[in-house]
């Protein structure tokens, strides 16, 4: 049986009193059994105070993780916080590990610490958690190599980030270190029962349906109903309103792992020639909807799925990663909090939870028959429940 525990400190300048708090709430809520880890976030001030090395180096298990901008758990909510999710279990076992840098060759980069880590094993693990840091490649990149290298396991995780404007601060974190460019990555094996919900946006709200990417590459499309990106646009008078904010609804209609769910992608710019560039991948043949992005709708949303986790059995704790736009979105009303709040409130407060903002975003669109359908998302929430 997997048990867990979420724990927390605000202490950002004195590592031995941030360590104490960590390890009384431990103490208070999870006795530890043969098999522990924790998946670890912070605000990136607690790299550099050194709080986050000690609290590491002085507990009895491994830990990965990101940085990010804001945070909620059962006992807290805040942006200069700590956090960690402790699994532990006597018949569920994990690995940890951490890739070397991130640069032209991913696959091969990736390939080589999942094979350091695995060596001699005969069952691939059940699950994978993986934390890439901002900015290096792209999500669907990520999302492609690690199915390559696992083969049917599900991955998920989510992109560090941190409270500037162009996460410059952002760093993964494994046992203590902080990396610029370097992907921790925690592999689950034996009786665990990973499930998977995704918050997105409705489709209550189209602006317009079904236009297709008649010509694109990775994340840019440069022709939609065969004729130039930016010029469909100004011809339906939407060119200049597109923003950070505008979400695009895909169906990736061929791939071959085609499930039916869409996914939704951000749009970053146009290039001079009229190409958008996105926030992550938009195949040539997929269609898609504009939808505009409605505050009470995305909470609403939020809630009725987190409803739906308190009705669900065998619930031991939940890690939930929402898009940081939908942060950006909440604090342009001043209510930045509001969506980490209302889930503090409706989740059952036996449920264990960590929930922290996300830079993009990895998880399964759908589970067939066992076998995964790993997708890379933004402005959505995606939830694991272990």
């Amino acid at each position: 049986m997997l048990k867990c525990a979420s724990l927390s400190t605000l202490e950002i300048d004195n590592p031995e009193v941030a360590l104490s708090e960590i390890k009384a709430q431990l103490e208070q809520k999870l006795p530890l059994l043969k098999h522990s880890v924790g998946i670890i976030m912070c605000h990136p001030e607690f790299i550099s105070t050194g709080v986050l090395r000690y609290i590491c180096e002085n507990l009895p298990f491994d830990l990965a993780g990101v940085t990010t901008s804001s945070q909620a758990v059962n006992d807290e909510i805040g942006e200069l916080i700590l956090t960690i999710f402790v699994m532990t279990s006597d018949d569920v076992s994990f690995k940890t590990g951490i890739t070397g840098e991130l640069g032209n060759d991913v696959d091969g980069t990736v390939k080589a610490a999942y094979e350091k880590v695995t060596e001699g094993d005969c069952e691939p693990p059940k699950l994978a958690l993986i934390f890439p840091p901002f900015g290096r490649h792209g999500g669907d990149e990520y999302s492609r190599v690690w199915e390559k290298v696992l083969h049917g396991t599900p991955v998920f995780g989510t992109y560090a980030i941190d409270d500037t404007t162009t996460f410059t601060e952002n760093e993964t974190v494994y046992n203590g270190q902080s990396h610029k460019a370097a992907m921790p990555f925690v592999l689950c094996y034996g009786n665990i029962n990973p499930r998977f919900r995704i918050v997105t946006l409705s489709e209550d709200h189209i602006i317009f349906s079904k236009a297709e990417i008649t010509k694109a590459k990775g994340n840019c499309i440069h022709e939609i109903n065969n004729v130039n990106a930016r010029e469909y646009f100004e011809k339906i008078g939407f060119a200049t309103s597109l923003s950070y904010f505008t979400p695009f609804m895909v169906d990736l209609l061929k791939r071959e792992d085609h499930d039916g769910v869409p996914v939704i992608r951000g749009f970053f710019s146009f290039t001079e020639e009229g190409t958008i560039i996105l926030t992550g991948d938009a195949d040539e043949g997929s269609t898609f909807n504009l939808l505009k992005c409605n505050i009470d709708d995305m909470l609403s949303i939020t809630q009725k799925k987190i409803a739906e986790i308190n009705r669900m059995h065998d619930v031991n704790g939940v890690l939930l990663f929402p898009c940081i736009i939908r942060h950006v979105i909440l604090r342009g009303i001043n209510k930045p909090s509001l969506e980490l709040a209302g889930v503090k409130e409706a989740i059952h407060q036996e449920i264990p939870f960590m929930m922290g903002y996300s830079g993009g975003e990895f998880c399964p669109t759908s589970v067939r028959n066992g076998v995964p359908v790993n997708r890379f998302h933004n402005f959505s929430i995606v939830i694991l429940i272990v």
